[in-house]
């Protein structure tokens, strides 16, 4: 009696529009903190340099909270 395994490959879903809207939000923001000046970045309560780093995080880079 031959058996048969089935395989079948991970489905990746694409990415529904208010998750690519906010993808795209978030892209935003992290460019906008790079032009903020020192005392706007102070009220954030974000240092020069992490504000400089954030426009160069990956856009699939999500806050912790977002993989919930």
């Amino acid at each position: 009696m031959a058996r048969t395994l089935h395989i079948t490959a991970p489905r990746h879903r694409a990415p529904s529009l208010p998750r690519l809207s906010a993808l795209l939000a978030l892209h935003r923001q992290r460019r906008a903190l790079s032009r903020m000046d020192a005392a706007r970045l102070d009220d954030l309560g974000l240092s020069a340099e992490e504000a400089r780093r954030e426009p160069g995080k990956p856009i699939w880079d999500i806050p912790a909270h977002w993989r919930r």
